[in-house]
């Protein structure tokens, strides 16, 4: 199972807003920042706002709207992916092809999965996350490939 890109992208985010409480940051410098695309990132920032996740101002950027130790990667995900990922009944490997009538081969094991994968993301905080990247060798980042520049390229 995979999650869209862009809900790492704000992940990322959140990490770095996480690290400048109640600062305005505008959408280019946290992609900057967090080393992710902005267009991409715009989207994903903005479906957190309209989730209560950001506060936003128009032309003033972004701000978590609560403490991290309140928000939930569940919060996070279901922003970006949709509620469909934990909603009952939706099956994440064939979709729209998939139903109660005519489940798929991995409907019903998706069904006994769902609740506990929801619940260990509902009890997991942005405050855990971002205590887990500052934790993790590195820098957690989107792998890129070397730009013309790192290449050699005149």
């Amino acid at each position: 199972m995979y999650l869209a890109r862009e809900t790492r992208y704000a992940i990322q985010a959140l990490i770095e807003l996480a690290g400048r409480p109640g600062r305005l940051v505008e959408s280019r410098e946290l992609a900057a920042a967090a080393g992710v695309p902005a267009p991409f990132l715009a989207k994903a920032l903005q479906a957190l706002a309209r989730s209560g996740v950001l506060a936003s101002v128009r032309g003033g950027g972004y701000a978590l709207a609560r403490p991290p130790a309140q928000i939930r990667l569940s919060e996070i995900v279901s922003a970006i992916e949709g509620r469909g990922l934990f909603a009952d009944g939706e099956c994440i490997f064939w979709r729209s092809e998939c139903s109660a009538d005519a489940p798929c081969p991995l409907h019903w094991r998706w069904r006994e999965l769902r609740p506990p994968l929801e619940e260990r993301m509902a009890g997991t905080t942005l405050e855990e996350i971002v205590r887990a990247a500052g934790d993790a060798p590195g820098r957690p980042g989107v792998p890129r490939r070397p730009g013309r520049a790192a290449r050699g390229a005149r």
